[in-house]
C-alpha cells in the first residue's frame, strides 16, 4: 500500500504516505464548493507533474555534473467545466545555466518523467525552461 486517505468532512481529506507518515490536506476548491484551503486533488495531480519533472532532471543531472539546488517550478492548473476536469497544466522551470547539451538532455528527461507520461493525452501540457 502507498498511501492511507482518511475523509475529514467538509470536503477535507487526510492523506498519509505510509513509508514515511508524511501527510498532506485536502480540500475542495472554492469554485467546486470548498473552502480552498489546501491543496485540492486536481491542484496535487498538477503539482506533481513539476515535482515530478524536476525530480527526473536531477537524477540525470548527476551524470552531467550540473547542479539544479534552488530551481524553481510556476505551476499553472486549468480546469474545464464540462465535464468537470484538467483542461491544461502550465509549467514553468526556472533552471541555472548551462551547455546547450546538458539542456537538451535535461529537457528530455523533464519530457519522459512517470507523471507526464501518465496523464491523459487529452490534459495539454504547456512546458516552458528558462535557463539563467
Amino acid at each position: 500500500m502507498t498511501s492511507r486517505i482518511t475523509y475529514l468532512g467538509e470536503l477535507r481529506t487526510s492523506c498519509e504516505h505510509l513509508q514515511s507518515g508524511t501527510t498532506i490536506l485536502t480540500d475542495a476548491p472554492t469554485d467546486n464548493h470548498g473552502k480552498g484551503e489546501a491543496f485540492s486533488p486536481t491542484d496535487l495531480v498538477a503539482t506533481s507533474l513539476g515535482s515530478c519533472m524536476i525530480s527526473i532532471m536531477a537524477i540525470k543531472s548527476k551524470d552531467l555534473e550540473v547542479e539544479l539546488l534552488h530551481s524553481t517550478i510556476e505551476v499553472t492548473k486549468i480546469m474545464q467545466a464540462e465535464p468537470r476536469k484538467i483542461a491544461k497544466i502550465i509549467v514553468s522551470l526556472n533552471l541555472p545555466s548551462t551547455s546547450d547539451k546538458n539542456k537538451v538532455i535535461l529537457e528530455r528527461a523533464a519530457m519522459t518523467c512517470p507523471v507526464f507520461l501518465s496523464l491523459h493525452p487529452d490534459i495539454e501540457k504547456d512546458v516552458t525552461f528558462h535557463w539563467k
